[in-house]
């Protein structure tokens, strides 16, 4: 094929500002969990508006830490959906929680938020709704929801007490600086876990950030010590309180888990938070043409940018109409002959190994197998020059008319 282009899909957008700011991390002497982790933390604070921030090595771990901090575990039930990556539903196992899957909308990749409510008994303790594609999903039903069950709630941990209903601890890996009735999520749940992983909008190259609903500053300072214990093997003073003079004794008030973020890769976050409207505007831009030119093509597209919300714009997700897998998958294949590098989200989880192995099956989730069956993602980042985004348009409309 003449003049082909090489679209890569996800690459980070690094420039010398992130270069220089890792630069000056590695001169200080102070490469692991230091002064520019903590800067991170009170920036990406002031960016949400204000609640507590606690930054890990990835989405994964705040995540977990998020269930480990409400003291979620053996005998709990937590609601998740099936389509989703398996970060949002892996947390669940690893505290020894239940593991319940609840099917797509027909219509929508969002949960089907009927089968939630009807899946909420004394059990349940917490669900975990996915921001997928960057769109935030229905925080007010979710909210009217555990509102609605809150007769059924049975507390067994203080923060479970004080919040007094399921919690809502958002799987937000893709929806950093995404809005809600004009409010950015990490304000809507009552926990959130952002990713900053190499093909996020905003990366560290690792990291997350966990927030979370203010509960009274006593609490949120328990809350913020306990994420910190949690990620350091439960020794009770980091080594940047080691290196005061005589401090070098400390105890280990726990056997826990190692999931700190470092300067190096706060440094990388410190310069990309700093250039973060403009990759949102971009990304914005974008989607803007992508769907100029498919919509009327008769492909489905998610609705990035409405009166309710506003996207962080970090997946284009496309449904083919009327076609299965075998065709989906050669129509990637055909992307790729001309340089193009398309992605599939999701493959629904029921379909994966691990789960098939905790006695799931799809065939519990029709709606989610039919949006996963005909469904290709296309690049979408903010070093796609516009005429990378003009050879996208052209040969993915040349390819899926053979299909529609």
């Amino acid at each position: 094929m003449d003049n082909v282009r090489k679209i890569p899909f996800s690459p980070p957008d690094i420039t010398d500002m992130e270069i220089e700011s890792v630069v000056e991390a590695l001169k200080s002497g102070w490469i692991t969990t230091g002064p520019k982790t903590k800067t991170l933390e009170k920036k990406i604070s002031s960016y949400l508006g204000g609640n507590p921030v606690a930054c890990l090595n990835s989405q994964t771990a705040c995540a977990e830490m998020a269930l480990r901090v409400l003291e979620i575990g053996p005998g709990d039930e937590v609601i998740v959906p099936a389509y989703t990556y398996t970060a949002s539903a892996s947390v669940i196992d690893h505290v020894g929680a239940k593991i319940v899957f609840v099917d797509c909308s027909e219509d929508s990749l969002e949960m089907d938020y009927e089968q939630v409510a009807e899946k909420i008994n004394p059990k349940t303790k917490a669900i975990i709704p996915v921001d997928i594609a960057g769109i935030p999903c229905d925080y007010k039903k979710l909210q009217e929801i555990v509102e609605s069950k809150k007769r059924l709630f049975q507390p067994n941990s203080p923060i479970q007490e004080k919040i007094g209903r399921v919690i809502i601890s958002a799987d937000t890996a893709h929806s950093f600086g995404a809005t809600y009735h004009d409010v950015k999520t990490g304000n809507q749940a009552d926990f959130s876990s952002f990713s900053f992983h190499a093909v996020k909008n905003l990366t560290t190259a690792e990291g997350g950030a966990l927030t979370w609903k203010s509960l009274g500053e006593e609490i949120d300072d328990a809350i913020y010590k306990k994420v910190q214990l949690l990620s350091l093997h439960g020794q009770n003073k980091d080594a940047l309180a080691k290196t005061k003079l005589g401090s070098w004794e400390y105890d280990i008030v726990g056997p826990w888990f190692k999931c700190n973020m470092t300067d190096v890769l706060a440094g990388i976050g410190l310069a990309q938070l700093s250039r973060y409207e403009d990759l949102l505007a971009r990304r914005k831009e974008i989607i803007g043409r992508y769907d100029q030119a498919f919509k009327p093509l008769g492909l489905e597209v998610l609705n990035h940018y409405t009166s309710e919300h506003q996207s962080s714009g970090h997946l284009y997700i496309t449904r083919v109409p009327g076609i299965g897998e075998e065709d989906r998958n050669a129509i990637i294949v055909k992307m790729a002959e001309a340089g193009i590098a398309c992605n599939v989200h999701y493959k629904p989880l029921p379909m994966m190994t691990a789960y098939k192995n905790l006695s799931f099956d799809i065939k519990d989730f029709p709606n989610a197998y039919n949006h996963y069956k005909n469904e290709i993602t296309l690049p979408l980042h903010t070093l796609l020059s516009d005429e990378d985004v003009e050879y996208v348009i052209e040969n993915f409309g040349r390819i899926v008319r053979d299909y529609l």
